[in-house]
């Protein structure tokens, strides 16, 4: 459920059917399209925005415009107009970005502003984007957003920026570089020919040239003082008596010219102008809402309605601007708008107005409009400016989706930190989403004092202050304070409390908790219940358009899956994050590149492995301080063991084994350990091996030291105990980790039927998911005990797949000839088995010619007729392509089957 997007904002406005020509201004436009930045600054009322509009209206570039408000000054919100603006003109932005900007998680400017830039690269037209009214907008962060733009941004672009202020951005650099062109107030200032076209042919005022040159001299060339004096003169009854007294001396020109034009118009004029001047997009719906209020709540005849006001203010020149053909929405020029407010709230202090007609009043009716036409964040906005907190609160707390989850955080916390604590303790719900807005800021230190001072809230009003769902509210709250700690035993008690407290039509908050308790669940190694949970927010969050707990529950939901050895479908859901998650991604991004990581080197696809495991550590590092990053690097260093990087492997071990004990990351310590045990044993330091495993209490670490020590009855006993924890647990991946090891202890401790068995038992539960690298990690020991095996059933085509696998490993690490066959034999080896393999009887029968028995004697071994002892023979020489039985026992040692 996003916020929709006010469209008149991408659009140029409208241009009125008469201007004064400045070829010498669009020259330097023209001109400034060969740098990186126009920046036409000046004050209000100079013609900045008709300059620009103007200009562009016989131009060939491809335009993106936005027109900026104070709304705009959140960098989500910014963000979100800015792209939908180059959507225009770059169709393949990907469609999940705003989804992605109005998320919790806002993605890091610099990389969104790349994903953009690299989009625009491809486009071959010359653009041009151009943001209106830049002085709105204070934010640092927004001003980095450009920054970083125009360092990177293609030669074929271009920005264009109006503002009343010079941007707080560097643009020393950009000057320096001569890659600016700056138009400024004396640039915009009417000349006195200019001036005598604007007065004759656009104001259709006929003054002298006297008279002219007075007004051009006394408005210094300003173009909004000009058509203020004009319209006065043209509506005044004694326009040489206008002029005698414009002659004086006047310190204060626009008040006294605004003051002018507004004298001259009927009272319900006057009335609408200051009504209306507290919206920053007008239409005639609207302007009927706002302007009957109070007094005025009669009717309008259609002739004074809303819409026939905005056309007949257009076209009496008094500063409105059209922002669509259809001439649907206008506004008003900002600088008229500014007077008319002004005047407004001169009128409220003043107490000529009633409270009716109050300000307050007009911003209330506002609100009640755009709620009625589903604009949700504009009615908050004037709900907010109206002073009514019930209405505003209501309005945060959404329709079934809170503006919290929606993007509108920054604007909430405005709102929330304008309250005094008298007004927030009247209504403790505040203070709950006061906690929750800082919660999705990221500012946890702030959440608990909040929900706190809302405890208090309610012990002082008593029971009139106990709402189940705001107390459900805050435990949701908790429980997700306590998964940033993986605090499972708090997680759960706090969950459980929520969705007991929370209305059952309270599924924001409740999929929220329903993820927050499937997160503790899979701490506990619950993963039936973690799986039933992550489903249940599932669910919720996909009916309501939860966007980032369906992205958490659909991680979750990958977790269980490989956990439980499903690797296929967990790599499903990891990639429907990745799509979730948009382009460029959302952070939490890294934890589907993370699974991929880990998915993709069971597979033995060890490049897609790396690749998924640098992304997730360029991903995680947007995070802050959180664990993610020393969990991607641990599979990072787990790829490179596998690809024989053993240094470079040990160096970032070491390096993350700091890190999460100086950050107190105590649920990495353990898989950092272990894997550098591995490592240790990949360089032959046994001593520290086993130093480190004791220490660190992990049993297949020991397990591992013991075997390659040659204590291979001290092994089995470890591996032995651990494999029944694991079947006690239900760990389905743990266990296939305990019984392959453990096959491998039996063989090398000669207990090789058993090794065949458990062997043939894991690949049985492995097939399915594909997995490779849980076997060929193993090493030289399991390859022999491979070697030994001929597998039945669905597991044979497997059996030769992991041989191919091993086989190629072998080579890969450039073992010597004598260990290896060429790769032409291994290929027909492989080819030739695999379609047609010798069945058990038939090995006997070849183990037992290799030993030089006769058909007779093989026949009385294993109590056949001869005859079939013949059949067998042909069966083998067909299968080993060869015709005698030298020849077959030949072939066979080639293929390692004897």
């Amino acid at each position: 459920m996003p916020v929709p997007i006010l469209f008149t904002k991408l659009h140029c406005p409208m241009l009125r059917s008469k201007l004064v020509d400045r070829p010498r201004l669009t020259e330097l436009l023209d001109e400034g399209v060969q740098r990186k930045l126009t920046l036409v600054s000046a004050a209000a009322g100079s013609g900045k925005t008709t300059l620009v509009s103007q200009w562009l209206e016989t131009s060939p570039h491809l335009i993106a415009w936005i027109s900026l408000e104070e709304a705009d000054n959140d960098p989500a919100r910014f963000l979100m107009y800015l792209f939908a603006a180059m959507n225009h003109i770059v169709p393949s932005l990907d469609e999940g970005i705003t989804m992605s900007i109005q998320s919790q998680q806002l993605p890091p400017t610099d990389t969104m502003m790349t994903y953009l830039l690299n989009e625009v690269s491809v486009i071959p037209n010359s653009i041009v984007l151009v943001l209106d009214d830049y002085h709105f907008i204070q934010s640092e962060q927004i001003n980095d957003v450009l920054g970083y733009m125009l360092d990177h941004m293609p030669s074929h672009m271009h920005l264009i920026i109006t503002t009343r202020q010079q941007p707080r951005m560097s643009l020393s650099r950009l000057r320096a570089r001569n890659q600016v062109i700056e138009i400024s107030d004396s640039d915009l200032r009417f000349t006195s020919t200019e001036a005598n076209m604007f007065l004759t042919q656009v104001m259709g005022v006929i003054l002298s040239q006297e008279d002219t040159m007075l007004l051009e001299a006394r408005t210094e060339g300003w173009i909004a003082g000009l058509q203020l004096a004009a319209l006065s003169i043209q509506r005044s009854s004694d326009p040489k008596a206008f002029m005698d007294s414009f002659n004086g001396n006047h310190p204060f020109i626009l008040d006294y010219l605004v003051e002018e034009v507004l004298e001259l118009q009927s009272e319900r004029i006057q009335t609408f102008l200051l009504r209306t001047s507290i919206l920053d997009r007008l239409c005639g719906p609207l302007c009927d809402a706002v302007f009957q209020t109070g007094n005025n709540k009669e009717s309008l005849p259609v002739d004074s309605s809303g819409q026939h006001m905005l056309e007949w203010l257009e076209q009496s020149n008094l500063f409105v601007v059209p922002l669509d053909n259809e001439r649907r929405w206008y506004r008003y020029h900002h600088l008229f708008a500014d007077l008319l407010r002004k005047r407004l709230h001169q009128s409220s202090v003043n107490g000529t107005v009633d409270p009716e007609n109050s300000i307050a009043e007009i911003h209330k009716q506002a609100s009640i409009w755009y709620e009625d036409n589903n604009f949700e964040l504009e009615s908050f906005h004037h709900a907010a400016a109206s002073g009514d907190i019930d209405r505003t609160a209501r309005l945060l707390d959404g329709k079934g989706m809170p503006l919290l989850f929606r993007g509108a955080i920054a604007p909430a916390l405005h709102w929330l930190r304008s309250l005094s604590a008298t007004e927030m303790n009247a209504m403790p719900s505040l203070w709950v989403m006061y906690a929750s807005a800082l919660l999705m800021a990221g500012h946890l230190a702030e959440v608990e004092p909040k929900l706190k001072a809302a405890e208090q809230a309610i012990q002082l009003r008593g029971h009139d202050g106990v709402d189940p769902d705001m107390i459900g509210h805050m435990a949701s709250i908790r429980a997700t304070l306590a998964v940033s700690r993986h605090e499972t035993d708090i997680i759960i008690a706090e969950s459980q409390l929520a969705l007991k407290s929370l209305h059952p039509d309270n599924l924001p908050v409740r999929a929220a908790t329903a993820w927050t308790l499937g997160y503790a669940y899979q701490l506990q190694g619950k993963r039936e219940e973690a799986g039933l949970s992550y489903m249940e927010a599932l669910l919720n969050s996909e009916k309501i358009g939860h966007h980032i707990i369906t992205i958490m529950a659909t991680l979750g939901l990958g977790n269980i899956q490989e956990a439980d050895n499903q690797l296929h479908l967990a790599a499903e859901h990891y990639r429907r994050v990745l799509n979730l998650t948009g382009n460029p991604p959302l952070p939490i991004a890294c934890e589907a590149h993370l699974g991929l990581a880990r998915v993709n080197y069971e597979w033995n696809e060890l490049d897609a492995a790396t690749h998924h495991a640098q992304q997730s550590v360029q991903l995680a590092h947007q995070f802050g301080q959180t664990d993610r990053v020393v969990a991607s690097e641990i599979i990072l260093a787990k790829v490179m063991v596998a690809a024989s990087d053993i240094s470079r492997a040990a160096a970032i071990l070491k390096k993350n084994d700091v890190i999460a004990r100086q950050q107190k990351y105590v649920k990495q310590i353990p898989g950092i350990t272990a894997e550098y045990v591995l490592v240790l044993i990949h360089q032959n330091n046994l001593e520290e091996a086993e130093r480190l495993s004791q220490e660190s209490e992990l049993p297949c670490s020991q397990a591992r030291v013991l075997l390659a020590q040659g204590k291979i009855s001290d092994a089995l006993s470890i591996m032995e105990s651990l494999l029944a924890d694991t079947e006690a647990s239900n760990s389905k991946d743990e266990q296939l980790k305990a019984k392959i090891f453990l096959a491998v202890i039996f063989h090398e401790h000669g207990m090789i039927e058993r090794a065949k068995s458990l062997l043939e038992e894991s690949l049985v539960i492995a097939e399915p998911a594909g997995m490779i690298r849980m076997f060929i990690d193993e090493g030289v020991p399991m390859y022999n005990l491979l070697k030994k095996m001929m597998p039945h059933g669905n597991v044979q085509s497997y059996w030769h797949q992991l041989w191919m696998a091993f086989e190629t490993e072998r080579l890969r690490k450039g073992l010597t000839s004598d260990e290896n066959r060429n790769m032409k034999q291994l290929q027909l080896n492989v080819s030739e088995l695999k379609n047609d393999p010798l069945s058990e009887r038939e090995l006997e029968v070849l183990r037992l010619i290799d030993q030089g028995r006769s058909n007779r004697e093989i026949s009385e071994k294993l109590h056949i007729a001869l005859p079939t002892v013949k059949g067998h023979n042909r069966a083998i020489f067909d299968k080993l392509q060869v015709k005698r039985r030298t020849e077959a026992v030949t072939r066979a040692r080639e293929w390692d089957l004897l």
